[in-house]
Parts: C-alpha cells; sequence; structure tokens
C-alpha cells in the first residue's frame, strides 16, 4: 500500500493541535481527520477517533505496526512542514 496524496490543513500556532490531514492511499481509500500535535519531544500524529460511552477516546482507524506508523507519521509531519512553508507571511 502506497501513500498517494496528503493535505493538511493547518489549524493553529496557538494550540497543541497544528494541523489535520487527509490521507490517500494508492488513490483509492482515503482516512480523514489524522491530527498533527506538537508534544513535548516533537510533532506527532493523533488517529481519527470517537468518544466510548464510558468517555474514553478509541482509533476509529490506525496502523496495526510500529513501521507503518513511522512511514504514515514521517510522512504526514513532512507534508505539514511543507505547508507551512507555503503559508503567506504575515508580515
Amino acid at each position: 500500500m502506497q501513500i498517494t496524496d496528503i493535505r493538511i490543513r493547518v489549524v493553529s500556532n496557538e494550540s497543541k493541535m497544528k494541523a489535520v490531514a487527509s490521507v490517500t492511499f494508492d488513490n483509492a481509500f482515503v482516512v480523514h481527520d489524522i491530527k498533527v500535535i506538537e508534544g513535548e519531544k516533537g510533532l506527532f500524529i493523533a488517529m481519527p477517533s470517537k468518544k466510548t460511552p464510558g468517555n474514553e477516546y478509541r482509533d476509529i482507524a490506525h496502523p496495526i505496526n510500529g513501521e507503518m506508523r513511522n512511514l504514515l507519521q514521517n510522512a504526514i509531519v513532512e507534508r505539514f512542514k511543507e505547508a507551512l512553508d507555503e503559508l503567506p507571511d504575515e508580515n
């Protein structure tokens, strides 16, 4: 499976959530609402989730191994940094 498109929507400079991504695989399947979060150790992704009746959050789509998580996270973070460079200067 190949990542064929990543679309980034930059949302805030002032909160920990920096952007939301949509990732397309093999030009055939898309996952929306992957969050780009600024953590203590740098940027990471949070998969789309829903709140359970017990007030817990459960991922509704996620990688099933570390290799895929790293590939996905690296690709999204790289595209996020490119998106920041594409933003117009606010001077």
